[in-house]
């Protein structure tokens, strides 16, 4: 479902009432001259005529803003554009159709419920940034500029979204702007309008969509810790198979490991160890074992046992 937005400039392109201070001041100082002219001649005509000038004069001065260019119609006919500033035109006989603001203007625009080239339904939300760069074309090639880039920008994104996948839409967005900026361009430019950029806000995919896409990440990103802990696990054997070997060709390293793992078992009070047979025998651990025992139980029988208070 298309869904047009118009942007948030001006929404209509006809003349819009607006302030004049030029037509105020003429029609003022035509006032007070008619007035001060007919309390010098004392004959009342002087009025009427300034009377039935000011609609008139009020007519005739206009003031274009900065931004703005004024589109010139005299009966009917295009005649050029005017502004920024005051200009003038022939009452009753010329008119401004148009109003046309030349800022980089925003244009919101939505595809819903559009199918990927994978059949995959989504809603996409962007934002158009464009401007008028010839206000002639805009004024006299299209009824409504601003609606039709809005048409267009719509449009594009639906073609676009139509030929990609969802997997192409969700990773590549920067080339889908890229692309959907000069699509744009390409049918505005004959409008004297240009595309200044194209951003996607958001992309919004079914749930149960995303709730397969979540699982199969989550599967993804396990196999990847399963296979990072196997690796590890063969470097941790290469390393011991390593280390054997140095320990085989040097029965005195083989003897202070071992006097280092019962170290770090019995530094904590209160700790167990339970050592293999193999590991008594071969790293002569037995007597290392039995010298901490006693060393455990005489520091035991050096403390005191905590004094009793009689009950009375």
């Amino acid at each position: 479902m298309l869904v047009p937005i118009v942007p948030n400039s001006r929404r209509g392109q006809r003349d819009l009432p607006r302030t004049n201070v030029v037509a105020i001041a003429l029609v003022l100082l035509l006032v007070a001259t008619g007035i001060g002219i007919t309390a010098l001649t004392g004959h009342p005509a002087f009025v009427l005529v300034a009377a039935l000038l000011c609609p008139i004069v009020v007519q005739s001065p206009k003031i274009a803003k900065q931004w703005e260019k004024a589109v010139i119609l005299r009966l009917g006919k295009y005649v050029g554009l005017r502004g920024p500033g005051l200009f003038w035109v022939i009452p009753f006989v010329d008119t401004v159709s148009n109003w046309i603001d030349q800022r980089i203007l925003t244009t919101s625009f939505a595809a819903e419920q559009t199918l990927t080239v994978d059949t995959v339904p989504v809603n996409v939300d962007a934002v158009l940034f464009w401007l008028v760069y010839d206000p002639e074309k805009a004024a006299l090639e299209v009824q409504d500029y601003a609606a039709a880039v809005s048409w267009a920008a719509q449009t594009a994104l639906r073609d676009i979204i139509g030929r990609t996948s969802l997997g192409d839409l969700l990773r590549g967005r920067e080339k889908i702007e890229e692309e959907l900026q000069a699509l744009i361009d390409q049918r505005s430019n004959p409008w004297g309008v240009t595309v200044q950029s194209v951003e996607m806000r958001d992309i919004v995919i079914p749930d149960s969509l995303q709730d397969a896409m979540s699982r199969e990440a989550q599967a993804s990103r396990e196999k990847s810790a399963r296979i990072i802990l196997g690796q590890a696990e063969v470097e941790i054997a290469k390393l011991f198979a390593d280390a054997s070997v140095s320990y085989h060709d040097n029965p005195t390293a083989l003897h202070l490991r071992a006097m280092n793992m019962l170290y770090e078992g019995l530094k904590e009070k209160g700790a167990m160890m339970i050592v293999p047979s193999s590991a008594v025998e071969s790293m002569g651990m037995g007597g290392l074992l039995g010298t901490a025992a006693m060393a455990q139980r005489q520091l035991t029988q050096s403390i005191p046992p905590p004094a009793v208070e009689p009950i009375t």
